[in-house]
Formats: C-alpha cells, sequence, structure tokens
C-alpha cells in the first residue's frame, strides 16, 4: 500500500486524539469507497482490472500516466487483452 498525507482540521485532529481507537486509515478507505460509489466504480472490479493491468505488466505508475478514469483502465486491459502475445503472430 501507498502512504499517502491527508491535511486534517485541528477539530479532526483534536476527535481522532481522544478517540485513538479510531482508525483513521479506515474511515480515509471508507470515503473513497463512497465516493467510488457515487460515480458508479464498483472497488471488487476496480481492484481486478488493477491486479489484471499489472500481470499485463504495467506498473502502478505506467497506468496512472496512460489512464485518468475507470474506462480508461478497462480499455488498457481489455486492449492487452485482445493482442496476441510476441512470437503468436501469423506469418504471412
Amino acid at each position: 500500500m501507498i502512504t499517502r498525507s491527508v491535511t486534517i482540521e485541528e477539530i479532526d485532529e483534536l476527535y481522532l486524539m481522544w478517540n485513538d481507537h479510531i482508525n483513521a486509515s479506515a474511515l480515509y478507505r471508507r470515503a473513497l469507497r463512497e465516493e467510488m460509489n457515487v460515480r458508479g466504480v464498483d472497488p471488487n472490479e476496480f481492484r481486478d482490472l488493477l491486479e489484471r493491468a499489472r500481470e499485463q505488466g504495467y506498473t502502478l505508475e505506467e497506468i496512472a500516466e496512460t489512464t485518468n478514469r475507470f474506462a480508461d483502465l478497462q480499455s488498457l486491459v481489455e486492449d492487452t487483452d485482445r493482442k496476441p502475445p510476441a512470437g503468436d503472430t501469423p506469418n504471412e
């Protein structure tokens, strides 16, 4: 997993100090899942597509540079799935 910095207000910080049992990372992930839901992105499908792209040899950085939305990731994975592996092209 990647660690990111998140800016929070003082009230957020104080609340988390009072309630140190709260997992702030889980709250952040839950908020992102809610945002994905609002935008019609299924987190499980998203995870599967990312895994397939990684299996196809793409790094996370390459995926981020090549795509900027869920549909782009789908196309990237599907286009690569359609291409025959190197050396498997028919001879003319």
